[in-house]
């Protein structure tokens, strides 16, 4: 009796487990053509919007329908007040745009990207700038949310660029294109450049090479060369008053894929680049942009390793026809990066010119401002995660950020007191965030995630409530932390 119930107990297992291997979730019927090409040129599109839940932080503008998601920013206008609102953009920036990828024949090609961000509950092209100038002498507790960009409103704010390939010879393109750093940081940050759940994502400052408006230079030409498992990239930028980088910008990418393992190593260099400050240092109604002028240096190191488990599909009793079983692979990917950045004053200064977007940089006895780091600023980012992909269209991905930032000297002035008395002393950053995202088809997913970030001493400084504070209320806070929830959805064609 007992050999016989082991056995019946066996073979429901048995049968449990192989239901289970076959059994895909539902989908949502697909209406939409795999893309639209016509002659090697694609149109495509991305609209991603959902709900937000916040317990620290300022409510969206009439530009930036974002939440300021987490505490690492400029603007530092967090007062303690909880948001629920509809939200833009938790996993990408909303976007329109053409791929070109059209052969000319003997294995060349012309390629190419034109892009531009929008904002999707209004409509608006992406401008950062411009929520900076709706903000100017405002105080904290009456902002709305702003964020500095080099997305300020032109008619192509993302990559504008064209070239040539060739499979042997390698790619060549030239135009508005991201930095090196910023490709390498969307290949290797866990939640995919995520602006809701991912400090990578929000913040341009790693892809920017410690400056936002950097992350994408214009006027530039890049240079990719892969060589069975080795690549290598180069890149250059004159750079330019409208740019976000006045000086010349470069950078050098080596790497390279060995089974499941993948490596990157990244170094750059830039001049004149424009950083924002924070819009209550600008006169109430001032149509132009407080920054500080860097010369940035940085260097990156990232790393993954993806598994894949697959197993092939069973066939249909009594097939009619032969069908040829194809493998459902189930990804696992681990990552892990380091990034070291190093910023101090500009070796040409800056007198006069505009943001990225044409913006005016505010004159004045002490702005631009060439002496903001009178020794190195050095941020310090750290960030690992995993990412487990199943076959049938779930993501289960998590990650945990950190950033330390030295005790420096600006404008002639240090850190005295310590703490958050001033932003030039040493602080830290940490979020830990987790997303589920479910593909209910090719061109539509949903998504649910949650994350907790915190900024202590120097990084939290001037957040009202901190002995920094020049406005609103000053206290004896060294930290200022947020919690973040948001579900939405995203139609891609």
């Amino acid at each position: 009796m007992k050999r016989t119930l082991v056995f019946a107990l066996a073979m429901a297992s048995s049968v449990a487990t192989a239901n289970a291997a076959d059994w895909v979730p539902p989908k949502v019927p697909d209406v939409l053509p795999d893309s639209l090409t016509w002659y090697g040129v694609t149109l495509y599109a991305t609209y991603d919007a959902g709900y937000a839940y916040q317990t620290n932080g300022r409510p969206i503008g009439s530009v930036v329908s974002t939440l300021e998601y987490i505490p690492f920013t400029t603007t530092r206008n967090y007062t303690g007040q909880a948001v629920s609102t509809i939200a833009g953009n938790g996993l990408q920036q909303s976007n329109i745009g053409l791929k070109i990828d059209t052969p000319i024949g003997y294995d060349w090609k012309i390629v190419g990207r034109l892009e531009t961000g929008f904002d999707p509950l209004t409509g608006q092209l992406a401008n950062g700038c411009v929520s900076f100038i709706q903000n100017a002498g405002v105080i904290y507790t009456s902002q709305n949310s702003n964020a500095d960009s080099g997305r300020c409103g032109q008619a192509l704010n993302g990559p504008a660029y064209g070239g040539i390939s060739n499979p042997l010879y390698g790619t060549l393109t030239v135009g508005r294109q991201q930095s090196l750093q910023l490709d390498g940081i969307e290949r290797y940050d866990p939640l995919k450049l995520s602006y809701a759940f991912s400090l990578l994502g929000y913040s341009g400052t790693n892809g920017g090479m410690g400056s936002t408006q950097a992350a994408r230079w214009d006027d530039s030409a890049k240079y990719f060369y892969e060589w069975g498992p080795v690549h290598a990239a180069v890149m250059f930028s004159n750079g330019g008053s409208n740019t976000g980088m006045f000086g010349q910008g470069y950078g050098f990418d080596v790497g390279g894929s060995y089974g499941g393992f993948s490596i990157d190593a990244i170094y750059t260099k830039e001049h004149g680049a424009v950083n924002l400050q924070t819009a209550v240092n600008d006169t109430f109604g001032s149509q132009t942009l407080a920054a500080s002028i860097s010369d940035n240096t940085a260097w990156s190191v990232m790393g993954k390793y993806t598994w894949e488990f697959g197993w092939p599909v069973a066939p249909a009793p009594y097939p009619t026809k032969a069908v040829k079983a194809e493998p459902l692979v189930d990804k696992l990917t681990i990552y892990a990066a380091y990034t070291n950045i190093s910023m101090g004053n500009p070796s040409t200064a800056i007198l006069f010119g505009a943001a990225a977007g044409g913006f005016p940089l505010t004159v004045s006895a002490t702005l631009p401002d060439n002496n903001a780091f009178t020794t190195d600023k050095v941020l310090q980012f750290f960030w690992a995660g995993a990412r487990y992909e199943f076959a049938w269209g779930l993501a289960l991905a998590g990650a945990y950020y950190h950033v330390n930032q030295n005790s420096y000297i600006a404008d002639n002035a240090g850190c005295v007191l310590g703490g958050a008395s001033k932003t030039d002393c040493a602080g830290v950053f940490d979020q830990v965030s987790f997303v589920a995202d479910y593909a209910l088809n090719k061109h539509l997913d949903v998504y649910a995630g949650i994350t907790y970030a915190r900024v202590t001493n120097g990084l939290a400084s001037t957040f009202p409530g901190t002995p920094g504070a020049k406005f609103g209320f000053a206290g004896t806070g060294t930290s200022v932390d947020t919690t973040t929830m948001m579900t939405g959805f995203r139609i891609r064609i």
